[in-house]
C-alpha cells in the first residue's frame, strides 16, 4: 500500500510562533543545543509563492530549524502578517504545532494525489535559495493538522 505521498518518512515538524527569537532560545535551551540562525522565506523574485492558488508576494515569515535526529527537523515559523498558510494558522488558532512535512519527489503528481484525498493545497512556493520547492496542504479534517511536502532539487555541479 502506497499511502498518498508514497513516504511514510517525516522530515519536519512545524511550529508557528509569535515571536521566534524567544521560541528558538527557548527550545533551544530545552534541547540543550546552540540557537540556530533566523532565515526569512526568501524574496518573491526566486520564492513565487502563491496562497489559495494567487500569486502571494508579500507572504513572507522568518524560520528557524533544529535538526534533531538524522532526516528530522523542527522547524518554527513567525508569519509576517500578510496573507498566508502561517498566517491564517496564527490568526485561527494561535502558536502551536502546523504541519509535518514530508520529503517527496514530483510534486506536481502529490499536490493531484493530496487533493485527491480531499485535502486542498493551500500555498506553494519554492525554496528561499531556489534548491526546492514546497507545498502545504489543508489535512486538518482527515490528520488534523497541515502536511507539507517538500522536493530538495538535485544539486548540480
Amino acid at each position: 500500500m502506497a499511502g498518498v505521498l508514497n513516504t511514510s518518512t517525516i522530515a519536519q515538524v512545524g511550529f508557528i510562533v509569535r515571536d521566534i527569537e524567544t521560541t528558538k532560545r527557548d527550545f533551544a535551551a530545552f534541547l540543550g543545543v546552540e540557537v540556530p540562525p533566523t532565515v526569512d522565506g526568501g524574496d518573491y523574485a526566486v520564492a513565487q509563492t502563491t496562497y489559495l492558488g494567487q500569486p502571494a508576494p508579500e507572504a513572507n515569515c522568518l524560520m528557524a530549524f533544529f535538526d534533531v535526529a538524522p532526516g528530522l527537523q523542527i522547524e518554527l515559523i513567525q508569519p509576517n502578517g500578510k496573507p498566508s498558510a502561517w498566517q491564517m494558522y496564527l490568526d485561527e488558532y494561535g502558536e502551536g504545532m502546523h504541519h509535518l512535512a514530508f520529503p517527496v519527489s514530483e510534486t506536481e503528481k502529490k499536490v493531484v494525489s493530496c487533493e485527491a484525498f480531499g485535502m486542498p493545497c493551500l500555498q506553494r512556493g519554492k525554496y528561499g535559495d531556489g534548491s526546492g520547492e514546497y507545498a502545504y496542504f489543508d489535512a486538518r479534517k482527515q490528520l488534523k493538522c497541515f502536511i507539507e511536502t517538500l522536493e530538495s532539487y538535485p544539486r548540480k555541479g
